[in-house]
């Protein structure tokens, strides 16, 4: 950067704001699902949220601080400081730091926000200021922020090569690099795994659906554990980095017994959610059909 900047949070809460409604999904969310049991925080389906954010373009102060050519990225850190307690550890206590590239911190939605639902953030949400990296994974959406540091090279830190990274071996010679996009993915909030449900009834499914940075086109739910689809309906229009809501209504057999709900999303580009988890993704990135095991009772 060409020129330092010391801001406090009165004087970000002075600057021209933006409100933007964005999707965050820990990239852990649904863990619970991985067999065999993957290690870490076991998610089932509420590690995501969607939500009005309000705050500065990150935008904004870059270009106050005057960007050189040379910068790549820009790491973020929040203040949150300890050791993590899975392996590998570092020697000693890290603060959480992740970079996100040039290209995306200047995106007119990627906020230092201070405000959630029209309400300032809570303390578990961030307070008194975080990041919201729209499209990305919330790890890249710091809390609790305290420095900016503008990068020549590609951010090396803990957060960013050794936990919240994935193996890309598209070359042939797998290397490691950071999360970022969120991947496709419709997740059913209702019914909710092991519900009884009334035989011969009329139910309505729902769920919700998100894609990054492109959006939500179809979405499809089966009652059979996959053998059939049929196609759902929206009940939200499409906006850029939202999820969308929808909903089936489904007639529950006349069977008494055990039945697998799944739903699966296509994109704007057709790309379907995998059949399967990519274990190149480790503990993270659960984007494949998720099995919501359901009740039928006897009459």
């Amino acid at each position: 950067m060409r020129r330092e900047l010391s801001l406090s949070y009165a004087e970000i809460r002075e600057m021209p704001s933006r409100t933007c409604i964005a999707t965050l999904e820990c990239a852990g969310n649904s863990r619970v699902f991985l067999l065999p049991p993957a290690p870490g925080a076991q998610w089932e389906l509420g590690a995501v949220g969607n939500a009005a954010w309000t705050g500065v373009p990150l935008s904004l102060l870059l270009e106050r601080a005057g960007l050189v050519d040379e910068v790549c990225e820009l790491v973020l850190e929040g203040a949150d400081r300890g050791v993590p307690k899975e392996e590998p550890k570092p020697p000693g206590a890290i603060s959480y730091a992740r970079s996100i590239p040039r290209m995306r911190a200047m995106e007119r939605d990627v906020l230092l926000a201070y405000a959630m639902n029209g309400q300032d953030l809570t303390r578990d949400h961030g307070y008194p200021l975080r990041a919201v990296v729209p499209g990305y994974y919330g790890m890249a959406s710091v809390k609790w922020l305290t420095n900016i540091t503008a990068a020549t090279q590609p951010f090396q830190g803990y957060w960013q090569t050794s936990d919240y990274a994935y193996w890309d071996d598209s070359t042939g010679t797998p290397v490691r690099r950071p999360l970022a996009e969120m991947k496709l993915k419709a997740q059913i909030a209702r019914p909710r795994v092991y519900e009884t449900l009334e035989p011969g009834r009329r139910y309505t499914i729902f769920g919700a659906a998100w894609a990054g940075d492109t959006h939500v086109a179809e979405i499809w739910v089966s009652s059979d554990g996959g053998a059939s689809w049929v196609q759902a309906d929206f009940l939200d229009p499409i906006l850029r980095h939202a999820w969308r809501r929808w909903k089936y209504d489904w007639i529950t057999p006349r069977q008494p017994g055990r039945y697998t709900l799944l739903a699966r999303a296509n994109d704007a580009d057709q790309r379907l959610q995998p059949d399967k988890h990519d274990p190149n993704f480790g503990s993270y990135v659960i984007d494949h059909p998720l099995p919501i095991e359901v009740f039928v009772a006897a009459p």
